[in-house]
């Protein structure tokens, strides 16, 4: 399995007793699929934008990491079917006042490179020009450069915000209105056979309440 492991509550680097620890909602979910399709789960960390080429030159067999199976997404790779939903927040420095997107004009955008946030950005700026992006690599590089005030804004997923307001009371954030609720889903190589057995997986740890232990585990409060 490759991730991107800059993605709290999805997929992090806990570091415990001197060890790094790839943990998170994401991992849980591989590893008791793994379980239970009786594989052994190897994780490789990587920049998001080089998920999905791993995935095509054969270098990873699965991909988890809240990614959203976008219709472009779609063409190059294959999608289990969507295990939990979120939304997207603008987050920027509390001594700003930004209301919504209609306040962006002028302003500059970070975005995480590869991700539905950056598409969702460059939508942005097709309908207002005067916006500049600034895509980068990992969530903490955009919350730094939101507190260096290299960027004035960025767009983050709610659940992944929720973490960084907490510990940077500096920030503060507003969600997207109108905004249809973005998933993640679990990405295979094209004609993959482990797409069905895991889509039964998942469909199990729905209906056992399994993924909601889960959901309120990473998230605390459920879905919504």
């Amino acid at each position: 399995m490759a991730t991107s492991a800059d993605y709290p509550p999805y997929e992090f680097v806990e570091t415990a007793g001197g060890t790094e620890e790839i943990v998170g909602f994401d991992v849980d979910i591989a590893r008791y699929i793994a379980t239970e399709l009786g594989y052994e789960l190897e994780i490789t960390n990587m920049d998001f934008n080089g998920l999905i080429p791993a995935l095509q030159a054969g270098r990873a067999d699965v991909v988890m990491a809240g990614m959203t199976p976008t219709e472009e997404r779609k063409q190059n790779v294959d999608f289990s079917e969507i295990y939990y939903e979120a939304k997207n927040m603008l987050v920027f420095p509390a001594s700003d006042n930004i209301t919504g997107v209609e306040d962006l004009a002028g302003k500059t955008l970070g975005v995480q490179l590869g991700s539905i946030q950056e598409g969702l950005g460059n939508d942005l700026v097709a309908a207002t020009p005067s916006i500049t992006i600034s895509p980068l690599n990992r969530i903490n590089e955009i919350v730094q450069e939101l507190k260096s005030g290299r960027i004035n804004v960025a767009i983050i997923e709610d659940t992944v915000a929720a973490g960084f307001l907490a510990n940077n009371p500096d920030l503060k954030a507003v969600e997207i209105a109108d905004e249809e609720a973005s998933g993640s889903a679990v990405a295979f190589p094209k004609g993959s056979e482990r797409v069905e057995d895991f889509n039964r997986v998942l469909a199990e740890m729905k209906s056992s309440g399994m993924m909601e232990e889960l959901i309120l585990k990473w998230f605390g409060d459920g879905e919504g």
